[in-house]
């Protein structure tokens, strides 16, 4: 069984991943740990109209210790995950040894 994913504003997590960086160059998402408590972060949606989410945390783990449960389980509301990597780099493995997560909630749709 495939589960698809909330869509931004509707009930549920929805998740967004994208790179901090890629090739020597800054990435989508290359300023997402400096997101804070209370930041606003707009998502333009498929039907034209925008979904706007407050930062409640943003938290960095190891990518053994990835949250599941807390990016991809089920919310009372309409929530944002947004995941990069971070921490430092292992030019070994070419990957980053950490993820970053944001965690937001609806605030307007």
């Amino acid at each position: 069984m495939v589960h698809r994913g909330a869509d931004a504003g509707e009930r549920g997590p929805s998740v967004l991943t994208a790179h901090v960086d890629w090739n020597h160059r800054a990435g989508p998402f290359q300023r997402l740990r400096a997101l804070a408590r209370g930041d606003l972060v707009e998502v333009d949606r498929a039907d034209g109209t925008t979904a706007t989410f407050e930062i409640q945390d943003v938290r960095r783990y190891a990518k053994d210790a990835f949250p599941t449960a807390a990016v991809y389980g089920d919310l009372p509301g309409a929530g944002l995950r947004l995941v990069t990597c971070g921490g430092s780099f292992d030019r070994g493995e070419r990957s980053y040894r950490d993820n970053v997560v944001a965690f937001a909630a609806l605030v307007a749709a």
